[in-house]
């Protein structure tokens, strides 16, 4: 591995086992920046086995743990090794089984991580709990651009959560919130936030059952809202007068594009 940049071993059938002897090669390793190692069984001790790497790897900048079936007890040790690591600035885990809990364990890493750009945690099913965890983070934390959670059923309360720290953060640029059944009530809450948030500028609510009335409150705050560049709402059934009060909304504000009235 000293002379690789790049290493993909997804769908590999990596184990607890193999991810240790992984991880120890990581430990000594000086060249490689990005590690796949999505769709394998390593669970909660192979986490382990990584994160240990993690506190000594110094160029390791990418590391993908998607469907790995990693629980919160997994979680936690990357969350401990992400508190001193300071490479790694793209982190997915996508399609795990952290929950609530691990969400957590993260979002404690994420108040003194300052290297981390883009986190990925759909289909955790971290629930409103997990999202407030979250969001409690980026209250503090700055470096943090790219943030999915979409499929982790937030709902309303989650979207509240979110919708409070888009209110004072100022570093996030890019949130995917798709499939989390937030609601109407969940976009009136994320639209308010939009009124003031000078920082967004892509925002992903597709799959959401806002429907004409989230719709509408969305169109409201994009006649306030100058930094939204890129806008999702599909799937959302949405008829076509409030498609018609978003695109108008749009055209108000120049150069704003987005995938906003597909499959409604």
């Amino acid at each position: 591995m000293q002379t690789l940049t790049k290493l993909n071993l997804r769908g590999a059938r990596i184990d607890a086992e193999a991810a240790q002897h992984i991880a120890d090669a990581l430990c000594t390793n000086t060249t490689l920046t990005t590690l796949n190692l999505g769709d394998n069984e390593i669970a909660d001790e192979g986490a382990q086995h990584i994160a240990d790497a993690l506190r000594t790897n110094t160029t390791l900048t990418t590391l993908n743990l998607d469907w790995n079936k990693i629980g919160a007890e997994g979680v936690q040790h990357i969350a401990h090794a992400l508190r001193t690591n300071n490479t790694l600035t793209t982190l997915i885990l996508n399609w795990n089984t952290i929950d609530g809990k691990g969400a957590q364990h993260i979002a404690d890493a994420l108040c003194t991580n300052t290297t981390l750009t883009t986190l990925n945690l759909g289909g955790n099913k971290i629930g409103a709990e997990g999202a407030q965890y979250i969001t409690d983070a980026l209250r503090t934390n700055t470096t943090l651009t790219t943030l999915n959670l979409n499929w982790n059923r937030i709902g309303v309360e989650g979207a509240q959560h979110i919708a409070d720290a888009l209110r004072t953060n100022t570093t996030l640029t890019t949130l995917n919130l798709n499939w989390n059944t937030i609601g109407a009530a969940g976009a009136q809450q994320i639209a308010d936030a939009l009124r003031t948030n000078t920082t967004l500028i892509t925002l992903d609510l597709g799959d959401n059952q806002i429907g004409p009335e989230g719709a509408q409150h969305i169109a409201d705050a994009l006649r306030t809202n100058t930094t939204l560049t890129t806008l999702d709402l599909g799937d959302n059934e949405i008829d076509a007068e409030r498609e018609q009060h978003i695109a108008d909304a749009l055209r108000r504000n120049a150069g704003k594009t987005g995938s906003l009235l597909e499959q409604n």
